[in-house]
């Protein structure tokens, strides 16, 4: 069964962000754009990557008023200790989630319930609190925040569009289509 459309249950959980312990909860998500990144655990390999990745290039994130957080099933003391021991997580300004109780990552589908861990899951969330793009890699395979940033763009797009439509490989500025019978076999 598809996640699209599901609304973001209702969670708290303490995050690490700025050099200090925040509480996020669900009701925090409304109002604003919002992407979830889960991903299996601090003091990996390919984490860091895809976490610095999104630290590089979050100030574009949050020119299109959306805010990420990373969630791993990890505590917020070890989300400190690993930005005070790595100089890739050092550059992360976003929230770093933490969900030892695995209800966030339950809640997405991402748990690996026998390792406790989660996938790497990618989800946008619109400003109402529901999800309306996700995507979910095995262990191994990283992702790309620029192609992540563009899903966000689209949707948000989409959303103030709605009779618009955004084709493979859109750039905001692009050309978009318009759903209708004249389209029906002409692309």
């Amino acid at each position: 069964m598809s996640l699209i459309g599901k609304k973001v249950g209702a969670f708290e959980a303490q995050a690490y962000v700025n050099g200090d312990f925040k509480t996020v909860t669900n009701e925090d998500l409304l109002g604003k754009w919002s992407v979830f990144v889960f991903y299996p655990a601090d003091f990996t390999f390919v984490c860091p990557t895809e976490l610095g990745d999104l630290a590089d290039t979050y100030s574009e994130f949050q020119k299109i008023n959306t805010e990420i957080y990373s969630v791993s099933t990890d505590t917020h003391f070890t989300h400190k200790a690993w930005h005070d021991a790595s100089d890739t997580i050092k550059k992360i300004k976003y929230p770093m989630l933490a969900d030892p109780t695995h209800i966030i990552s339950e809640d997405f589908e991402v748990l690996i319930p026998e390792a406790g861990l989660a996938l790497r899951g990618s989800f946008i969330i619109n400003p109402e609190g529901k999800i309306v793009a996700y995507e979910v890699n095995d262990l191994g395979i990283g992702r790309n925040s620029k192609e992540l940033l563009r899903k966000v763009q689209a949707a948000q797009f989409v959303a103030e569009h709605g009779d618009q439509v955004c084709p493979a490989k859109w750039e905001p500025g692009a050309e978009t289509l318009t759903p209708g019978l004249d389209l029906i076999g002409k692309l």
